[in-house]
């Protein structure tokens, strides 16, 4: 890749093409967790915190009356900092000369005018749309004229007790953050286990375990955890369809003659990827530019079946990520936690077996802050990797051409923005194809949440 191709794809800020490309799509900007104060005390007095997205600096706040607020951060008074602003329920005031504004960006007083000023009516404050969907506030930062609705995923469509939303920071660039989950190759190595725990200790994996739990169906009668397949097939088979969200990915990994494991996957454009966890349970992660060298990854749990357990998912989290700024606890300064003898003994890595986003967060750091690709080489089993860049590149110059960017910011496409299906399973070598759609379809059919909304439909249906 040449040096000005790798500047283009992973600069996010105000005026870059990439930027300007990721103003097309909503923005998970904070969990609704950041505000519950028996998680961060600070908020029982004062619902309001500084945060970075896409480069810019805003505050975020909730209003005496339920609203969210999402505004600059720079007064536009005299530009003062309203991340130390005072929340006065129905609106944020700055210490500097109160000047006061609502959760719109309207302002409401500049107290030291004179009496009968109009000032107040001429100025506004830069503001921005947010919705919560799933535990997590989204923002707009695009032409408010051209808002596209956000997709009814399944993580988006779950009702709330069957879906758990958390987040941690990554000292690097969005788009390395995002080809690591994207990449169906690197689970055979990265996190690899060298030793199987048993499947019954790891139960229906409220914890979130990721690849201990057991592929669907057998081998010789046995179930296989999905690490084991991982580490005894490790040439996979990959290949990709274009689906209107972005990429549905396929990986095989031939066991015998009879028998193949299949696992699919979905890229959702531009950096969300849809994994199975379990056989009742999948993980939507985006991975969101906090600005061009520091990435916050959010994960969605959704489970098909019972509830999920969001007090045991969050404790598991919070050995491994700082509250309340999500900032992991392994990074450069200890050497992501890496212990010499583990590597030797039980994990590819060295980088423990509880939480494997440190795996992922060692690959992507241990790059720099911005992956250099011009001295990369990629193989065959980098294919995903390079769809993927071809198509970020062909978004870029959509919208610097003035046309509509792919997947969910297609408005055209909205009514197709539903599921995506993922499957993790040993399957019959000739009819993979079919028995992974049936495993889908009976895991819909099971689901408890979707009968009840499919119910709900066809009761309104004339």
């Amino acid at each position: 890749m040449r040096a000005e191709q790798n500047e283009l794809m992973t600069r996010i800020g105000p005026g870059t093409p990439c930027g300007n490309l990721m103003r097309h799509y909503w923005q998970p900007v904070a969990l609704v967790d950041e505000f519950d104060p028996a998680l961060d005390p600070r908020m029982d007095k004062r619902p309001l915190k500084p945060v970075r997205l896409l480069g810019q600096d805003l505050i975020l706040f909730k209003d005496n009356q339920g609203r969210w607020g999402l505004l600059d951060r720079d007064c536009p008074h005299r530009n003062a900092d309203l991340a130390f602003g005072r929340h006065e329920g129905d609106g944020v005031r700055c210490p500097f000369h109160g000047w006061k504004f609502d959760a719109t960006g309207r302002c409401l007083e500049t107290p030291a005018e004179p009496l009968g000023s109009k000032l107040c009516e001429r100025v506004t404050q830069a503001s921005y749309p947010v919705l919560e969907r799933s535990g997590v506030l989204f923002a707009w930062l695009g032409d408010k004229d051209k808002v596209p609705p956000l997709p009814e995923f399944d993580c988006f469509a779950a009702p709330s007790s069957h879906v758990f939303a958390f987040k941690g920071l990554w000292h690097c660039n969005w788009l390395q953050a995002y080809e690591v989950g994207l990449d169906p190759a690197h689970t055979s190595f990265l996190h690899r286990f060298l030793n199987d725990a048993p499947l019954e200790s790891v139960g229906n994996n409220p914890g979130g375990r990721q690849f201990r739990s057991a592929s669907l169906g057998d081998f010789a009668g046995e179930q296989w955890p999905m690490t084991r397949v991982m580490r005894e097939f490790h040439r996979p088979d990959i290949s990709f369809e274009p689906r209107p969200w972005g990429l549905q990915i396929t990986t095989l990994r031939p066991m015998t003659s009879e028998l193949t494991h299949v696992r699919v996957t979905q890229g959702i454009f531009p950096y969300s990827f849809v994994i199975p966890l379990s056989a009742t349970l999948t993980i939507t992660q985006m991975h969101v530019p906090v600005d061009d060298t520091h990435t916050y990854w959010y994960s969605f749990f959704t489970s098909f079946a019972e509830p999920v357990d969001k007090q045991a998912m969050r404790n598991q989290r919070t050995q491994f990520i700082s509250l309340p700024d999500y900032v992991p606890k392994a990074g450069r300064h200890n050497s992501w936690g890496f212990n010499a003898e583990e590597q030797r003994s039980s994990t590819f890595l060295g980088m423990g077996e509880e939480d494997i986003n440190v795996h992922d967060q060692w690959a992507v750091e241990s790059m720099g802050p911005i992956q250099d690709r011009t001295r990369e080489h990629l193989g065959t089993s980098d294919k995903i990797i390079m769809a993927n860049r071809r198509n970020l590149m062909s978004a870029i110059e959509a919208v610097q051409a003035g046309k509509t960017p792919p997947g969910i910011a297609d408005v055209s496409l909205a009514g197709q923005m539903v599921g995506p299906d993922t499957v993790d399973g040993i399957a019959p070598a000739g009819t993979w194809g079919t028995w992974w759609q049936d495993q889908v379809r009976e895991r819909r059919n099971k689901c408890p949440w979707l009968s009840v909304q499919a119910a709900r439909a066809s009761e309104t249906t004339p």
